[in-house]
Formats: C-alpha cells, sequence, structure tokens
C-alpha cells in the first residue's frame, strides 16, 4: 500500500472535493460500486494508478466493514490524513443514508406491487454484470503478479468454487486460500 500520491498527480483539492466526490460515488452504484469506483479514482480523476487500486483494493476488502467505505477512508487519509478519512466517510454515508431511509419508507408502502420486485430483480442483475465486468478489467493484472497467472487464476477458480457452489463461508475462505497464496508469494519473492 502506498502511503503517499505521487507529487505530479491529480488530487483532490480539498475535503469539499473529496466529500463531493465519494458522494457521487456512492449515488453512482446499486448493490456494489466497485466498478464505479474503479472507473472514476483510476480512469477518470486519475487519484491513483490501477495498480495502487488493486492493491487498495485488497487491504479494503480483508478490513472490517465495507469495502467500499474501507477504500474510501483509505483514500481520504491518504491525501489530508484524519479529517481527509472523516470527509470520504461522510461522502460515502451521509446523502446515501438518507435515501436509503427514504426508499425504505416507500417500499414499506409499495412492496406488493409487482412492477416494484421486477425492478429490483433489474437492478441487481446490472449491478452483478458490472462487478463481473470490473473484475474480468482487473484480472489483466494477475500477469503481473509473483504467483503468475495461472496459479492467481486456479486460486481464483478455487475461491469462486469453494463460495458459490460448496457453500463455505467467506471468513474459511480468505483465511484459507488467503495464507496459501501470501504463503506461496512470500517464498516466490523470497527466491
Amino acid at each position: 500500500m502506498h502511503s503517499s500520491p505521487a507529487p505530479d498527480r491529480p488530487q483532490p483539492a480539498s475535503l469539499t472535493d473529496l466529500f463531493v466526490s465519494f458522494t457521487l460515488l456512492a449515488l453512482q452504484g446499486f448493490g456494489g460500486v466497485l466498478a464505479v469506483v474503479q472507473r472514476e479514482l483510476v480512469e477518470k480523476k486519475r487519484w491513483m494508478t490501477q495498480e495502487e487500486f488493486v492493491e487498495e483494493w485488497a487491504v479494503a476488502q480483508v478490513m472490517p466493514g465495507p469495502n467500499v467505505v474501507n477504500l474510501a477512508l483509505m483514500i481520504g487519509g491518504r491525501y489530508f490524513g484524519l479529517p481527509g478519512a472523516l470527509a470520504a466517510l461522510a461522502g460515502m454515508l451521509a446523502v446515501p443514508l438518507v435515501i436509503v431511509l427514504l426508499l425504505g419508507l416507500l417500499h414499506a408502502q409499495y412492496a406488493s406491487y409487482p412492477g416494484v420486485a421486477g425492478a429490483l430483480r433489474g437492478m441487481a442483475a446490472v449491478s452483478a454484470g458490472l462487478i463481473a465486468a470490473t473484475g474480468l478489467k482487473l484480472a489483466s493484472l494477475l500477469k503481473f503478479h509473483p504467483l503468475g497467472l495461472r496459479v492467481s487464476l486456479f486460486l481464483c477458480v478455487l475461491g469462486f468454487i469453494l463460495i458459490a457452489l460448496l457453500r463455505v463461508p467467506l471468513l474459511h475462505v480468505l483465511v484459507g486460500l488467503g495464507t496459501i497464496a501470501c504463503g506461496l508469494t512470500y517464498r516466490k519473492l523470497a527466491r
């Protein structure tokens, strides 16, 4: 994980810029914002490189709490310390919280309508597609991993099988495969 940004790279202009940027990111996602966050922070704003994004996303995934909130905290902290982390966190949570509360009230009123249920199923399918597309885009970085493309893909497929097909709890898969992957990577780098 990189502790400070490169001096010549674009960065947030202020705490307000951080807050607004993460609010807009949070408002673009439904059921997951990985694809949106990657596109905005790496490709559009260029606050991070693709490699930095993958590294920080990996750390965000193993920390307790929602991944994108963890990432927001790390990025805010990178640029402005604790005030930046808090501004990014507030951006991720404030407006979406109000919207979710309002939607909860509306859902209680209209949940029995078939159109509402169909719309929610459609949004879930779109979210799954966005997550899959981002995973494929980020998979191109596996060829640079010390374990190589084949071993990395094998571990990814094994993780999918354990979680999606065999229903092994995520925590067990993370600890088991994570330990194996870290051990193999450490051995490879130690050579």
